[in-house]
């Protein structure tokens, strides 16, 4: 079994790669721009690349899953919700990535946008930007909605064992991990916070609108760049 953090400067992308000793390898929120990147990791480990999922339609980079597909033949998985054609699968809450010896558990977490989903893997979840480290993903475009992002986050995310590892889409300071446990004691957007509270909080963040947006929101509704 083999175990990635990858990292893209631009976007502060976080994408992950999971291989299973058969070799067969999961890629999940891959960039468009580091497909170079990662398709000479794969080489270098002789790894097969059969599934690249994303966790929801990303609006500050292009994802990779096209460009990758194309030199590997893998297929494409997006959430149900997110309605973008360009993806081979749409998954749904329960369903499950099979690939080798192990097994992907996919969990809805609806409210970044509509159809957002975390990937449960062994130890660890990768949250997209439905939970991130210290906070989480914006509710005010894509279908957003503070109030499904609570409940995602609380009733699904935080269901899970607090040793669980949080690897997020995500992050602007350099924190590559944390645990359901921190998050939960620690988040400041969701430690002790109500409904109210939380929705009261994304609905102040008057955030500046993603420069990329209106480029990577068209192109990741299609799997992204070939």
């Amino acid at each position: 079994m083999m175990f990635k953090q990858l990292f893209d400067p631009v976007s502060s992308t976080y994408s992950y790669l999971i291989a299973a000793d058969s070799g067969e390898t999961v890629l999940i929120d891959p960039v468009y721009e580091q497909a170079g990147r990662d398709l000479a990791l794969l080489g270098e480990h002789k790894l097969k690349l059969v599934w690249v999922l994303d966790t929801h339609v990303h609006a500050d980079h292009v994802t990779g899953a096209n460009a990758l597909k194309a030199a590997t033949g893998a297929q494409s998985a997006v959430g149900d919700g997110c309605k973008a054609s360009g993806f081979d699968h749409q998954l749904n809450d329960g369903d499950e990535i099979r690939f080798g010896d192990e097994v992907i558990r996919i969990i809805a977490t609806p409210g970044h946008t509509h159809g957002s989903v975390s990937y449960h893997w062994r130890d660890r979840v990768f949250t997209g930007d439905a939970l991130l480290i210290g906070g989480c993903g914006r509710t005010d475009f894509q279908a957003g909605n503070p109030n499904l992002l609570y409940h995602s986050i609380t009733g699904k995310l935080f269901s899970l064992e607090d040793e669980v590892l949080v690897y997020p889409g995500h992050d602007y300071n350099g924190r590559r991990v944390s645990s359901i446990g921190e998050e939960k004691a620690l988040n400041p957007r969701l430690a002790g916070k109500s409904e109210e509270e939380f929705t009261a909080i994304m609905n102040a963040l008057d955030l500046p609108k993603p420069r990329l947006i209106d480029i990577a929101v068209p192109a990741n509704l299609v799997g992204g760049t070939a």
